[in-house]
């Protein structure tokens, strides 16, 4: 089932999968897009569409009667003005009014993945994990603490840059925040090429980011303690 919290509507930022009477948490991807474009975004393009198994394998981590799926939905298809983090923030909003306070794991993908990791400053998102995203050399992580941040990032992508994204962990990581990375070996930009364990490390991660209790374990608490990036 897709919908919009505003019955279907065209302007709902949040596009609801799964929602449950009283969940515990929500669980909200972003997908990919281009620097720069004001085409409107549609369901059916590409980038969308690599995400349902994403969320597909975020959902098998948790019980159907406990977590809120979602996806936003762009009003266009760049970046252009922050567009992403603005619609972000609008489904965010969308999804308190929806299911109440409750904890959000954001899940992006390349300018998704900023998108996820700018709207960490959002008080409701308590953790992302960002799949290949592109993290520009001067994207800020101060308003990351307090969060958990786990970047998983192809060996072989030639779109967005490992080693960017690495720089970024480690600019993130500090006291109050937690940051880690895992490289998957021979991955791709498109999240084609080992697939299944791309999938199954979402499905894990969210695991370990939805825990009721405090500390992460599993692959989280693996890439947070790793001096180097932890490679799959």
């Amino acid at each position: 089932m897709v919908r919009g919290t505003d019955g279907g509507a065209a302007t709902a930022a949040l596009w609801v999968r799964r929602l449950p009477e009283r969940p515990r948490v929500a669980v909200i991807t972003l997908h990919g897009g281009r620097e720069d474009g004001y085409q409107t975004s549609q369901p059916w393009h590409l980038a969308a569409l690599r995400m349902r198994p994403v969320l597909r394998a975020a959902g098998s981590a948790l019980r159907p009667d406990e977590a809120v799926l979602g996806q936003v939905r762009y009003r266009h298809r760049g970046w252009n003005r922050e567009d992403p983090l603005q619609d972000a923030y609008r489904a965010l909003d969308e999804l308190d009014r929806l299911a109440g306070p409750v904890p959000v794991v954001l899940i992006g993908h390349s300018m998704g993945g900023r998108a996820a990791l700018r709207a960490a400053a959002h008080p409701r998102v308590s953790a992302v994990v960002a799949l290949a995203p592109w993290v520009p050399a001067d994207e800020p992580t101060v308003h990351l603490a307090g969060k958990r941040i786990v970047v998983l990032h192809g060996s072989r992508d030639t779109v967005t840059s490992p080693g960017a994204s690495l720089r970024y962990v480690r600019r993130a990581r500090g006291p109050q925040t937690r940051a880690g990375i895992v490289l998957i070996g021979q991955g791709d930009h498109a999240m084609l090429r080992r697939a299944r364990l791309w999938h199954r490390c979402v499905a894990e991660l969210v695991a370990d980011l939805t825990r009721p209790e405090e500390e992460p374990r599993g692959l989280a608490a693996a890439s947070y303690a790793a001096t180097r990036p932890l490679l799959l």
